[in-house]
């Protein structure tokens, strides 16, 4: 008899579990619903006034056995659980989502089209010095085939003492260089007040890593009809790299070149770690094209073919790398720049490479 009883109170208590199982799937289905309003109206999904007037009313009506303070513990997770809903169908419908928009983003910088399947190249000084250095410069890229052409005019460094580039005369140098030998301007912009005065310059705004997350800056390159090359932060994850790309595109700019240049770790043997794995992460996450810095990512000339090589591989879009006509007498960054023999050596490396790889696809 006993036995029979507690089968019909477990009989009972299933009948009761599958209940709340109903209620709570369904409360789950009224939270996204009220989840895609707010998402639709720009309201933040957490409402901490509406959620305590939800707890009051719960406690007002409790009767036990449970206390209040579990009551209370339990209803804020499942709350908690609700905001997690809510927050990962948000990030399933980042712009920038691959799930979002399957196909790949092609874009074009004056002919080339990035993200298309042939790797391109983007090289040119670390910083603009002169006009007859940046011209030399440009006469070997121009050389070998390659259009796009960087240079730092605005040089965020990390100390105020460095060299911090030439401004707004350092960008009116690459222009007149670009146009003499038809290339397009890569070229970084760090204040938000400065973009719209680049923009007669530049063929493709920069955004460095250190200002991955200067959201106004985002929001400024976001808003203009210019591709931008956005660079992952030195200490960024990658999950924080794609929604840095996500102001930009939610401000109209769909045309994004998310840049791989090395993240901070605890090593020492280059100037930073190259997390080559992200290529792929980046690739498989969103629709954009994904270049790798091979330059900052080692800070040493050496590796530079390796690294490249290893780019190519994975599936990168693109390589940036940086060319100087003396190194030993750069402003900035000189060890690990380029000279021009060693510039014709890397292209027609990676030219080779590249070529080989694509024969086995």
């Amino acid at each position: 008899m006993k036995f029979n009883e507690l089968d019909q109170l477990r009989e009972r208590l299933d009948d009761v579990n599958l209940q709340l199982l109903e209620l709570v799937n369904l409360r789950a289905a009224i939270v996204k619903q009220i989840g895609q309003i707010k998402n639709k109206q720009g309201m933040n999904r957490f409402d901490p006034v509406r959620e305590r007037q939800m707890l009051d009313q719960l406690i007002k009506f409790n009767n036990g056995p449970f206390e209040n303070s579990t009551i209370e513990h339990i209803f804020k997770e499942i709350f908690k659980a609700g905001l997690e809903l809510i927050e990962d169908d948000d990030r399933k419908e980042l712009l920038v989502s691959r799930k979002r928009k399957p196909e790949n983003t092609v874009i074009d910088i004056n002919g080339e089209l990035i993200g298309e399947g042939k790797v391109h190249f983007v090289m040119g000084p670390c910083a603009v010095e002169t006009y007859e250095q940046v011209k030399e410069v440009a006469q070997a890229v121009k050389s070998k085939g390659i259009k796009l052409f960087r240079g730092g005019a605005f040089k965020p460094r990390t100390s105020p003492y460095d060299f911090q580039g030439l401004g707004i005369e350092g960008l009116q140098i690459l222009r007149q260089v670009a146009n003499e030998f038809d290339l397009a301007v890569v070229s970084e912009i760090v204040n938000p007040a400065h973009i719209e005065e680049a923009l007669e310059y530049v063929d493709v705004i920069q955004i460095g890593a250190r200002n991955m997350q200067n959201f106004e800056l985002l929001k400024a390159a976001g808003e203009v009809n210019k591709p931008v090359l956005l660079k992952r932060g030195l200490s960024a994850t990658i999950s924080e790299f794609i929604n840095a790309a996500e102001y930009i595109i939610s401000r109209g700019n769909g045309n994004i070149i998310l840049c791989e240049r090395g993240i901070r770790t605890y090593e020492t043997a280059t100037r930073n770690t190259l997390d080559i794995s992200a290529v792929p992460i980046l690739k498989k996450e969103t629709h954009l094209p994904v270049m790798v810095d091979v330059t900052h990512s080692t800070g040493r000339r050496d590796l530079l073919i390796p690294t490249a090589r290893a780019a190519i591989a994975i599936g990168a879009d693109g390589v940036m790398a940086e060319v100087h006509p003396d190194p030993a007498v750069a402003l900035s960054d000189s060890l690990q720049q380029m000279d021009i023999p060693t510039f014709n050596h890397f292209i027609d490396e990676m030219s080779n490479f590249a070529a080989t790889i694509h024969s086995y696809e």
